[in-house]
């Protein structure tokens, strides 16, 4: 009796964090560690584990916060059925915040900083803004604030991180819009607007899509000095010689992007009914992996992107058996 209670405990508080979209999560740091031109190093691990802790966090305070409408609309969650106390996710939400701060701060002031603002937004959506105008722009902004730390805690270029954290944001908008509406369902503006953004950025991907170019410098034959061309496009930095052209990679991931995110939007589109809403919204969390891919690979990372990628499979796996939303 005692190791099924155990058992059951566990299972709560699967489901109370959501645990199968924490596989969306890494490629945040991974893609933005790409997108400033650094290849993953130990600190890009210590920026995983805060936006995993704060993720977490994230998802223990949304269901603290939403008690009251979680016991109309969704009494099976673990909160309103009595599986988890509110004040044991609560407490839970606060020590994953700590946690992650904790682990930025040791990669320096500045991913700290990034991961304070982060961790201020994610409070902020989840205890004021969710319900307001500006909660699916919040919640936007959490996502590129998580890409931005896994550049600026990876080092190099951090300007260079803000196109990629920007398109993240995009996509994490038009699903947080969608997801207003998975309980109630009726209205297919949400879903269609989302489509259009997901063909909008499968574009934006797709486009002038040259990774050949790489950071290349020049020497002055006369006095040894360096100088970089302007001309060059600066992307990841090659281990030998000129960086492989990753069109074909990014066009891949890019339709893979498209594929996971447009089919459920469609279908919520044609018929938005809460069930296929609610279906739309796990496919455009389960979509942000390649999307992360495909970020990486234009910013000229093959390997970080092929590692990005091979994180969908599990998470496919794993939220057949525990909802992502």
């Amino acid at each position: 009796m005692g190791a099924r209670a155990a058992g059951a405990g566990l299972s709560a508080w699967v489901e109370l964090l959501r645990l199968p979209a924490l596989f969306t999560v890494p490629g945040d740091a991974l893609a933005g560690a790409a997108a400033a031109g650094a290849r993953p190093n130990p600190r890009t691990l210590l920026a995983i584990g805060s936006s995993l802790c704060l993720y977490e966090a994230g998802m223990a305070l949304n269901d603290w916060a939403d008690q009251a409408e979680d016991a109309v609309d969704r009494p099976h969650r673990p909160l309103p059925s009595g599986r988890i106390r509110p004040a044991a996710a609560l407490a839970a939400a606060g020590g994953l915040t700590v946690a992650g701060l904790a682990l930025a701060s040791r990669a320096g002031r500045r991913p700290l900083a990034v991961a304070g603002a982060l961790a201020a937004m994610v409070w902020s959506y989840d205890l004021v803004l969710k319900r307001t105008p500006a909660g699916p722009l919040a919640m936007a902004a959490t996502r590129g604030l998580d890409l931005l730390l896994g550049g600026v805690t990876s080092g190099g270029d951090t300007r260079k991180v803000v196109p990629s954290a920007l398109t993240l944001a995009a996509h994490t908008l038009a699903v947080t819009t969608v997801s207003r509406h998975e309980t109630q369902g009726g209205s297919p503006w949400a879903p269609l607007t989302a489509l259009a953004t997901t063909t909008a950025l499968t574009w934006s991907l797709t486009r002038d899509n040259d990774t050949s170019k790489v950071h290349t410098s020049e020497i002055h034959p006369s006095d040894g000095r360096t100088s970089v061309d302007r001309n060059v496009t600066f992307r990841h930095p090659p281990s030998k010689g000129a960086a492989p052209n990753t069109a074909p990679l990014v066009g891949a991931l890019a339709a893979l992007y498209a594929a996971t995110s447009a089919r459920p939007l469609l279908h919520a589109a044609l018929n938005p009914s809460p069930p296929l809403t609610q279906r739309a919204v796990g496919g455009g969390i389960g979509a942000m992996i390649p999307l992360q891919a495909a970020l990486a690979a234009r910013s000229g990372a093959p390997v970080t992107a092929l590692l990005t990628a091979a994180l969908a499979p599990a998470a496919r796996r794993f939220s057949r058996k525990v909802s992502v939303t």
